[in-house]
Protein backbone atom coordinates (compact mmCIF):
# COMPACT_ATOMS: atom_id res chain seq x y z
CA UNK A 1 0.00 0.00 0.00
CA UNK A 2 1.48 3.46 -0.94
CA UNK A 3 0.81 7.05 -0.15
CA UNK A 4 3.08 8.56 -2.07
CA UNK A 5 1.76 7.75 -5.70
CA UNK A 6 0.19 10.40 -7.28
CA UNK A 7 -3.11 12.34 -7.16
CA UNK A 8 -5.38 11.57 -9.76
CA UNK A 9 -8.68 14.00 -9.97
CA UNK A 10 -12.05 12.52 -8.62
CA UNK A 11 -14.51 14.04 -10.80
CA UNK A 12 -16.84 16.55 -8.57
CA UNK A 13 -19.52 14.76 -6.90
CA UNK A 14 -23.25 15.20 -4.85
CA UNK A 15 -24.63 13.77 -1.95
CA UNK A 16 -27.44 15.54 -0.63
CA UNK A 17 -27.95 17.58 -3.51
CA UNK A 18 -24.42 19.19 -2.54
CA UNK A 19 -22.06 19.71 -5.13
CA UNK A 20 -18.47 19.10 -4.30
CA UNK A 21 -14.80 20.58 -5.76
CA UNK A 22 -12.42 18.40 -7.73
CA UNK A 23 -11.23 15.69 -5.26
CA UNK A 24 -7.79 14.57 -5.61
CA UNK A 25 -6.20 13.35 -2.12
CA UNK A 26 -7.90 11.85 1.28
CA UNK A 27 -7.53 12.71 5.02
CA UNK A 28 -9.45 10.89 7.46
CA UNK A 29 -9.82 10.63 11.15
CA UNK A 30 -9.16 7.58 12.55
CA UNK A 31 -11.84 6.67 15.84
CA UNK A 32 -15.46 6.92 14.52
CA UNK A 33 -14.65 6.86 10.53
CA UNK A 34 -12.69 3.70 10.34
CA UNK A 35 -13.10 1.65 13.38
CA UNK A 36 -14.99 1.67 16.87
CA UNK A 37 -13.58 0.65 20.24
CA UNK A 38 -10.85 -1.50 18.08
CA UNK A 39 -13.47 -2.86 15.74
CA UNK A 40 -13.52 -2.02 11.87
CA UNK A 41 -16.64 -0.01 10.72
CA UNK A 42 -18.29 -1.85 7.92
CA UNK A 43 -16.94 -0.08 4.62
CA UNK A 44 -13.55 0.95 6.08
CA UNK A 45 -11.50 -1.89 4.99
CA UNK A 46 -13.45 -1.07 1.24
CA UNK A 47 -12.33 2.45 1.78
CA UNK A 48 -8.94 2.37 1.83
CA UNK A 49 -8.44 -0.26 -0.05
CA UNK A 50 -9.97 1.97 -3.17
CA UNK A 51 -7.92 5.12 -2.26
CA UNK A 52 -4.67 2.76 -2.70
CA UNK A 53 -6.08 0.72 -6.04
CA UNK A 54 -6.86 4.64 -7.43
CA UNK A 55 -3.44 5.29 -6.32
CA UNK A 56 -4.95 8.56 -4.39
CA UNK A 57 -2.81 10.42 -2.01
CA UNK A 58 -4.27 10.06 1.92
CA UNK A 59 -3.74 9.96 5.63
CA UNK A 60 -5.37 8.73 8.24
CA UNK A 61 -5.72 11.23 11.29
CA UNK A 62 -5.65 11.20 14.97
CA UNK A 63 -5.52 12.78 18.44
CA UNK A 64 -4.24 9.89 19.74
CA UNK A 65 -0.63 10.84 20.62
CA UNK A 66 -0.19 7.54 23.26
CA UNK A 67 1.25 4.94 20.10
CA UNK A 68 3.68 5.50 17.42
CA UNK A 69 2.16 5.04 14.14
CA UNK A 70 4.45 1.62 13.90
CA UNK A 71 1.94 0.74 17.22
CA UNK A 72 -1.20 1.64 15.48
CA UNK A 73 -0.35 0.22 12.81
CA UNK A 74 -0.10 -3.01 14.66
CA UNK A 75 -3.11 -2.66 16.78
CA UNK A 76 -5.24 -1.77 14.08
CA UNK A 77 -4.15 -5.46 11.91
CA UNK A 78 -4.52 -7.21 15.00
CA UNK A 79 -7.72 -5.82 16.34
CA UNK A 80 -9.54 -4.98 13.29
CA UNK A 81 -8.02 -6.72 10.27
CA UNK A 82 -7.43 -2.75 8.80
CA UNK A 83 -4.14 -3.29 7.07
CA UNK A 84 -2.06 0.68 7.17
CA UNK A 85 1.13 1.29 6.18
CA UNK A 86 2.77 3.58 9.36
CA UNK A 87 3.63 6.34 6.77
CA UNK A 88 -0.37 6.81 6.11
CA UNK A 89 -1.00 7.87 9.90
CA UNK A 90 -0.65 11.06 10.96
CA UNK A 91 -0.72 11.86 14.87
CA UNK A 92 -0.95 14.76 17.15
CA UNK A 93 2.06 13.55 18.84
CA UNK A 94 3.86 13.53 15.08
CA UNK A 95 2.61 17.11 14.51
CA UNK A 96 3.11 18.50 17.51
CA UNK A 97 7.05 17.32 17.31
CA UNK A 98 7.27 19.05 13.72
CA UNK A 99 5.79 22.45 15.05
CA UNK A 100 8.32 22.67 17.84
CA UNK A 101 10.91 21.78 16.21
CA UNK A 102 9.90 24.38 13.16
CA UNK A 103 9.33 27.10 15.98
CA UNK A 104 12.56 25.67 18.11
CA UNK A 105 14.95 23.47 16.76
CA UNK A 106 16.71 21.16 18.78
CA UNK A 107 14.42 22.46 21.81
CA UNK A 108 14.40 20.75 25.11
CA UNK A 109 11.13 19.61 26.96
CA UNK A 110 10.07 17.90 29.83
CA UNK A 111 6.95 15.48 28.93
CA UNK A 112 4.29 13.86 30.21
CA UNK A 113 3.00 11.40 28.17
CA UNK A 114 3.61 8.05 26.53
CA UNK A 115 5.98 6.66 23.55
CA UNK A 116 4.02 8.32 20.75
CA UNK A 117 5.28 11.59 21.90
CA UNK A 118 8.49 11.18 23.19
CA UNK A 119 9.34 9.10 20.68
CA UNK A 120 8.28 11.94 17.98
CA UNK A 121 10.12 14.45 20.07
CA UNK A 122 13.82 12.28 19.72
CA UNK A 123 13.30 12.13 16.08
CA UNK A 124 13.33 15.58 15.66
CA UNK A 125 16.35 16.07 18.15
CA UNK A 126 14.67 17.33 20.86
CA UNK A 127 16.24 17.09 24.29
CA UNK A 128 13.64 15.32 26.93
CA UNK A 129 14.39 16.62 30.08
CA UNK A 130 12.97 18.42 33.50
CA UNK A 131 16.43 20.84 34.16
CA UNK A 132 15.19 24.06 32.74
CA UNK A 133 13.33 22.81 29.82
CA UNK A 134 12.53 25.01 26.83
CA UNK A 135 8.78 23.41 27.09
CA UNK A 136 6.24 21.62 29.24
CA UNK A 137 4.86 19.24 26.41
CA UNK A 138 1.27 17.61 27.43
CA UNK A 139 0.03 14.13 26.20
CA UNK A 140 -2.09 11.64 26.37
CA UNK A 141 -1.27 8.57 28.71
CA UNK A 142 -3.41 6.07 30.93
CA UNK A 143 -1.00 6.97 34.13
CA UNK A 144 -1.01 10.34 34.62
CA UNK A 145 0.91 11.21 38.03
CA UNK A 146 0.31 13.82 40.53
CA UNK A 147 4.35 14.02 41.03
CA UNK A 148 4.71 15.11 37.33
CA UNK A 149 2.00 16.99 36.87
CA UNK A 150 3.31 19.00 39.86
CA UNK A 151 6.62 18.83 37.99
CA UNK A 152 4.73 20.68 34.96
CA UNK A 153 3.30 23.35 36.97
CA UNK A 154 6.54 23.98 38.37
CA UNK A 155 8.70 24.39 35.60
CA UNK A 156 5.70 26.45 33.80
CA UNK A 157 6.07 28.86 36.56
CA UNK A 158 9.60 28.97 35.88
CA UNK A 159 9.06 30.10 32.23
CA UNK A 160 8.60 27.16 30.10
CA UNK A 161 6.33 27.51 27.46
CA UNK A 162 2.95 24.54 27.43
CA UNK A 163 2.14 23.05 24.63
CA UNK A 164 -0.97 19.90 24.16
CA UNK A 165 -0.52 17.92 22.21
CA UNK A 166 -4.92 17.83 21.52
CA UNK A 167 -7.80 19.63 23.40
CA UNK A 168 -9.75 16.54 24.01
CA UNK A 169 -11.47 16.40 27.54
CA UNK A 170 -12.09 12.83 27.49
CA UNK A 171 -11.18 9.48 25.52
CA UNK A 172 -13.44 6.33 24.73
CA UNK A 173 -12.78 3.11 26.58
CA UNK A 174 -15.10 0.15 27.07
CA UNK A 175 -16.03 0.88 30.49
CA UNK A 176 -16.67 4.38 29.64
CA UNK A 177 -14.95 7.96 29.10
CA UNK A 178 -11.20 8.48 30.32
CA UNK A 179 -9.84 11.86 31.64
CA UNK A 180 -7.73 12.83 28.54
CA UNK A 181 -5.06 15.40 27.73
CA UNK A 182 -7.90 18.24 27.96
CA UNK A 183 -9.05 17.94 31.25
CA UNK A 184 -5.41 17.73 32.66
CA UNK A 185 -4.48 21.00 30.95
CA UNK A 186 -7.61 22.42 32.34
CA UNK A 187 -5.72 21.84 35.68
CA UNK A 188 -2.55 22.71 35.01
CA UNK A 189 -3.93 25.99 33.55
CA UNK A 190 -5.80 26.43 36.81
CA UNK A 191 -2.78 26.49 38.87
CA UNK A 192 -0.38 28.39 36.54
CA UNK A 193 -2.50 30.44 34.87
CA UNK A 194 -1.41 29.58 31.38
CA UNK A 195 -3.39 28.27 29.00
CA UNK A 196 -1.43 25.33 26.41
CA UNK A 197 -0.99 26.00 22.95
CA UNK A 198 -2.55 22.69 21.30
CA UNK A 199 -1.40 21.49 18.09
CA UNK A 200 -3.94 18.67 17.32
CA UNK A 201 -7.37 19.03 15.94
CA UNK A 202 -9.14 21.17 15.81
CA UNK A 203 -6.38 23.20 15.21
CA UNK A 204 -5.83 23.38 11.52
CA UNK A 205 -2.26 23.25 11.92
CA UNK A 206 -2.33 19.33 12.02
CA UNK A 207 -4.18 19.63 8.76
CA UNK A 208 -1.83 21.60 7.26
CA UNK A 209 1.47 19.66 8.00
CA UNK A 210 -1.06 16.50 6.86
CA UNK A 211 -1.22 18.10 3.30
CA UNK A 212 2.60 18.93 3.66
CA UNK A 213 3.35 15.51 4.31
CA UNK A 214 1.60 14.18 1.52
CA UNK A 215 2.15 17.34 -1.06
CA UNK A 216 -1.74 17.91 -1.06
CA UNK A 217 -3.04 21.12 -1.64
CA UNK A 218 -6.41 22.44 0.29
CA UNK A 219 -8.77 22.88 -2.46
CA UNK A 220 -8.51 19.95 -3.85
CA UNK A 221 -8.32 17.58 -0.81
CA UNK A 222 -11.41 15.94 1.36
CA UNK A 223 -11.67 15.57 5.09
CA UNK A 224 -13.76 12.64 6.68
CA UNK A 225 -14.68 13.29 10.18
CA UNK A 226 -17.10 11.95 12.82
CA UNK A 227 -16.99 15.13 14.75
CA UNK A 228 -18.51 18.53 14.17
CA UNK A 229 -16.34 19.91 16.86
CA UNK A 230 -13.02 18.62 16.10
CA UNK A 231 -12.84 17.05 12.57
CA UNK A 232 -15.08 19.22 10.38
CA UNK A 233 -14.53 22.32 12.16
CA UNK A 234 -10.83 21.90 11.41
CA UNK A 235 -11.27 20.63 7.89
CA UNK A 236 -12.92 23.75 7.03
CA UNK A 237 -10.81 26.49 8.74
CA UNK A 238 -8.29 24.61 6.26
CA UNK A 239 -9.77 24.95 3.52
CA UNK A 240 -10.57 21.21 2.73
CA UNK A 241 -14.34 19.73 1.63
CA UNK A 242 -15.71 18.52 4.80
CA UNK A 243 -17.37 15.02 4.71
CA UNK A 244 -19.41 14.19 8.09
CA UNK A 245 -19.85 10.31 8.52
CA UNK A 246 -22.64 9.23 11.35
CA UNK A 247 -20.71 6.26 12.41
CA UNK A 248 -19.12 7.80 15.55
CA UNK A 249 -19.44 11.24 17.85
CA UNK A 250 -21.73 13.52 15.70
CA UNK A 251 -25.75 12.73 15.41
CA UNK A 252 -27.59 14.15 12.66
CA UNK A 253 -30.04 15.69 14.76
CA UNK A 254 -26.87 17.25 16.47
CA UNK A 255 -25.64 18.69 13.13
CA UNK A 256 -28.13 21.79 13.10
CA UNK A 257 -26.99 23.32 16.07
CA UNK A 258 -24.09 24.29 15.38
CA UNK A 259 -22.56 27.85 13.77
CA UNK A 260 -20.91 26.01 10.37
CA UNK A 261 -21.99 22.71 8.11
CA UNK A 262 -20.06 20.53 6.44
CA UNK A 263 -20.30 20.10 2.49
CA UNK A 264 -21.56 16.47 3.20
CA UNK A 265 -23.42 14.42 5.28
CA UNK A 266 -23.00 10.19 4.65
CA UNK A 267 -24.28 7.70 7.06
CA UNK A 268 -20.44 6.07 7.31
CA UNK A 269 -17.55 5.18 4.85
CA UNK A 270 -19.39 2.61 2.94
CA UNK A 271 -20.93 5.62 1.06
CA UNK A 272 -18.12 6.94 0.09
CA UNK A 273 -16.44 4.18 -1.35
CA UNK A 274 -18.14 4.29 -5.08
CA UNK A 275 -16.90 8.14 -5.48
CA UNK A 276 -12.98 7.57 -5.23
Amino acid sequence: MSVTAACVPVRPSTVGGVSDREIECWLTDMDGVLVHEQQAIPGAAEFLQRLVDRERRFLVLTNNSIYTPRDLQARLAHSSGIELPESAIWTSALATAQFLNDQNPEGSAYVIGEAGLTTALHEVGYVLTDSNPDYVVLGETRTYSFEAITKAIRLIGRGARFIATNPDATGPSAEGPLPATGAVASLITRATRRDPYYVGKPNPMMFRSALNRIEAHSETTAMVGDRMDTDIVAGIEAGLSTWLVLSGSTKREEIAGYPFQPNHVVGSVADLVDLI
